[in-house]
């Protein structure tokens, strides 16, 4: 397997991706819809309303991952913490468990400097990643990486020949699998830019900085000196124990804590590669495999975290393990806002940071 593209094979490849584009099979069905408003189903399956309320009659199910074009959005009287329904073939769907997507192509880089690591994010509604084995050669990965989901990329090499796509590959470097590499599309993934991830107001003292959140309203204010500067809604953990006991609880825990660590990239759940967990499994209560996991900051040492959320519409109301799921923009601010201060090419950044109450 080849390890590094030379300037000479990135242009070659190059020119062949946009002409395989139409027909990837990366992109699947993105050739028969317009894309100005696409949603992607984020959970098991969802139905179809007739009318725009619960209520109504289920005239069809959609299920994981199709790709749902958007001809209208209404606001109705339920729920109240979400009421915004969206119009679609065949009648409505609830926002809740849909993500909107975009179809964004990339340029990316001739080469990255040996050691050096990008931050990058998924533009495309999903792309499949590939492991390389010499016993079975390329194979195929599932979950996918989804829109919005971040990812450190460590080289540009060869993938997977393919007949639908010629490009350049990026190999993902996962700290939970960080001994086995995979690749996706270099097409697919965006680079952060570093004024995307430097600090913001870092010259306010550690003790003039304070994150509350209200779990009665999820919802999450941040003051400095006393002052209110940003406020959100949130969804917290789902209140309960399935474990009866012997586990931690999906209750996000109130009281006083304080930023622990702070990870641009979290990969949460299970592994690709084994059947291990980080411990971090907190994220999602339908999820349970969750690479990419963009701007967490850890306020406890079993897991539980803010972190930006791209499996869900539906702040305002508990849907976690026990995580702070917010907007992924919200929990970028956050993420740059919050001490400990991170710096633009490390993977984590540990240290006591901003303090956090958390209370009914």
């Amino acid at each position: 397997m080849k390890s590094q593209f030379s300037r000479r094979d990135f242009l070659k490849l190059g020119g062949l991706t946009l002409g395989g584009l139409a027909f990837s099979p990366f992109l699947p069905g993105l050739t028969s819809f317009d894309d100005s408003f696409v949603v992607r189903i984020a959970t098991a399956e969802m139905p179809v309303r007739k009318e725009p309320t619960d209520k109504s009659r289920i005239e069809l199910t959609r299920y994981r991952d199709e790709l749902v074009h958007i001809y209208g959005e209404v606001t109705a009287e339920e729920p109240l913490h979400n009421p915004v329904w969206y119009r679609v073939w065949g009648g409505y769907l609830h926002r809740g468990r849909l993500q909107k997507v975009k179809t964004i192509y990339q340029t990316p880089p001739t080469a990255i400097p040996e050691g050096k690591r990008l931050l990058t994010e998924v533009s495309v509604p999903f792309t499949t990643p590939y492991r390389f084995s010499k016993t079975f050669g390329w194979q195929p990965l599932s979950p996918p990486l989804y829109y919005g989901s971040a990812h450190w990329v460590e080289a540009l090499e060869a993938g997977p020949e393919m007949a639908d796509y010629k490009g350049a590959w990026y190999r993902i470097f996962d700290e939970l699998d960080s001994n086995v590499s995979y690749h996706v599309p270099a097409i697919h993934l965006r680079v952060f830019s570093p004024e995307e991830m430097d600090p913001i107001t870092p010259d306010v003292p550690h003790e003039q900085k304070k994150i509350e959140v209200n779990l009665s309203s999820q919802a999450l204010f941040a003051y400095e000196y006393g002052n209110l500067v940003f406020q959100t809604k949130i969804s917290s953990g789902v209140p309960g124990d399935p474990t009866g006991g012997t586990g931690i609880k999906t209750t996000t825990p109130d009281g006083k804590f304080f930023i622990l660590e702070k990870d641009p990239a979290k990969h949460m759940g299970y592994s690709y590669f084994s059947s291990e967990t980080t411990g971090n499994f907190l994220a999602d209560i339908d999820n349970y495999v969750l690479p990419g996991v963009p701007w967490t900051s850890f306020f406890t040492t079993l897991g539980h975290a803010f972190h930006g959320t791209y499996w869900h519409e539906n702040f305002g109301t508990p849907m976690s393990h026990g995580c702070i799921n917010m907007r992924s923009e919200d929990a970028n601010w956050l993420f740059r806002w919050a001490r400990p201060i991170h710096t633009n090419d490390a993977v984590a950044t540990r240290g006591l940071g901003t303090v956090v109450e958390i209370h009914y």
